[in-house]
């Protein structure tokens, strides 16, 4: 967990020194996009979060996130914007004798289906699924799930401003696994400066209906910097953030570091 420290803080160097930052406009509109998770932008997200204080013996437990976003034009006025969440897990012990497990989560596809509603808003609605892929048990539930996801987001000036929702159900899978009922709650406020740098706070509120009323919630509430660049001529988003769980389940981390770098293909390449 160290030597995954050392290389993140050493990536968000590379950011802050701004190797080849390309035109001042060209990354502010760059990052408006980046920003936006149904832009009609190819990117490639690596969304490493490190949870604080997890579980009985207060350990650390790491989640990378692999979610690539590939839109496809359907016509003039709609997009079907795709977003596919593979989840790498480092899961510590949770009992005393148990052992930490590593290995894929669940997959997590979904598929939007966008329109620009106006010359600063735009909406997308579609289905979500789970497919078990989880390598352990500890790693997720093997369980098949769908549901609903919708987002919206307005970028009036240098501000890019929205919200991403969903919930899934099981739908099938291991009778003798516990039901799933998520829901998913991450809004998102940006600010952009100059030289593609920005401001953002973009917290991942959750709940978990299956688990006691006083149980279910899990609500950070914080922010971080984030800039987009190039390394060559491939342009990066970077960000770094840090987030504080006001609410948390019984066993929940007490706060989160999360470290995001996005590759980006504004021409589709």
């Amino acid at each position: 967990m160290s030597m995954l420290r050392g290389v993140l803080a050493g990536a968000f160097a590379l950011g802050l020194l701004g190797v080849s930052s390309g035109k001042a406009q060209d990354s502010g509109n760059l990052a408006q996009q980046a920003q936006n998770p149904i832009a009609n932008l190819i990117s490639v997200p690596f969304q490493n979060n490190t949870n604080f204080n997890v579980g009985p013996f207060d350990d650390e437990q790491n989640i990378l996130n692999i979610q690539p976003v590939i839109p496809f034009k359907l016509n003039e006025e709609w997009n079907l914007v795709t977003r596919w969440i593979l989840p790498v897990v480092y899961q510590p012990p949770v009992y005393q004798g148990d052992e930490s497990d590593f290995g894929l989560g669940n997959f997590n596809p979904s598929f939007f289906f966008v329109n620009q509603v106006g010359p600063k808003l735009m909406i997308g609605a579609g289905p979500t699924f789970l497919l078990p892929t989880n390598t352990d048990r500890s790693l997720g539930p093997d369980k098949w799930g769908v549901g609903p996801t919708a987002a919206i987001v307005w970028t009036p000036g240098k501000w890019v401003v929205g919200a991403l929702v969903n919930n899934i159900w099981s739908v099938a899978g291991d009778s003798n696994e516990p039901d799933v009922n998520a829901f998913l709650l991450q809004y998102f406020v940006n600010y952009n400066l100059k030289h593609g740098w920005y401001l953002t706070s973009s917290p991942i509120i959750t709940a978990n209906w299956e688990a006691p009323d006083d149980d279910q919630w899990t609500l950070p509430f914080g922010g971080g910097v984030g800039r987009v660049f190039k390394v060559g001529a491939q342009p990066v988003n970077m960000s770094l953030s840090a987030y504080d769980n006001v609410i948390a389940p019984e066993g929940g981390p007490d706060w989160q570091l999360r470290f995001q770098v996005q590759l980006l293909f504004p021409t589709g390449g």
